[in-house]
């Protein structure tokens, strides 16, 4: 049987990579990803051969993944942070109908939601959920009902995806409708560039968030009406009764 990982290499760092995922990369012939996503392990992996493709490709990477595999390589699909969070393994799932002969094989990394979380302190020791703002592939619609139902239920609201050229308001957008439901100094945070080069953090009310620019490698963290800023770090208590 033909082998093909689905790795999931974390938020950046090579340190923050889990040892399963090192061993799958060091066991694989060939590296495919995302350009932006091979220059970050390409120097800890030295011999093996790497194929990327740009943005918008995904699916052209995934049949050159599943083609190479059928060439007899071991081969490794990587994705940034988790690869079943956001990431290509249902796809790879999807398009590996079509080569029954490959075994896959998903291994898991640490998501944007939870390096960003340990940089901020400890926003998500409660109930929390996870929405993309990018409506590339979800309507914003569906978007608006479910920034709308979560701060209703009053979860903690992890944002990926919060910003880009074509949808600089987004993350403003989003704000209004929480604050439909939020009130405006519900404690909130931001990390950017976790666990790269020039990592950043922030903790902000949710109508300071409201007029904040951020960017696509910005995570975003909406606090719920327990969370509470304490030394400069965003925490949700859990309510343990003995504190």
């Amino acid at each position: 049987m033909n082998k093909l990982y689905v790795v999931g290499i974390g938020p950046g760092a090579y340190e923050k990579m889990t040892i399963e995922a090192s061993q799958a990369l060091s066991k694989s012939d060939v590296i495919i990803g995302y350009t932006v996503y091979v220059d970050l392990v390409k120097e800890h992996f030295p011999g093996k051969e790497f194929m990327t493709t740009p943005m918008k490709k995904e699916v052209d990477r995934c049949v050159l993944a599943f083609e190479e595999a059928m060439n007899g390589k071991t081969v490794s699909m990587i994705c940034s942070g988790d690869a079943g969070v956001y990431g290509m393994s249902g796809l790879m799932y999807e398009i590996g109908t079509r080569y029954p002969e490959v075994e896959l094989e998903i291994i898991p990394g640490v998501t944007a939601a939870t390096g960003g979380a340990a940089v901020l302190g400890a926003p998500l020791i409660h109930d929390f959920c996870l929405i993309s703002l990018s409506d590339l592939l979800t309507p914003w619609e569906k978007i608006e009902a479910r920034l709308l139902s979560a701060s209703q239920a009053d979860f903690v609201i992890c944002l990926y995806n919060p910003s880009s050229k074509k949808r600089h308001d987004y993350l403003e957008k989003a704000c209004d409708l929480m604050l439909q439901y939020k009130a405006p100094d519900t404690v909130c945070g931001i990390v950017g560039n976790i666990g790269r080069e020039g990592e950043s953090m922030q903790v902000m009310t949710l109508e300071e968030l409201k007029k904040t620019s951020v960017d696509m490698f910005t995570t975003v963290f909406v606090g719920n009406s327990q969370t509470k800023e304490i030394g400069g770090k965003m925490v949700t208590p859990r309510g343990y009764k003995n504190v």
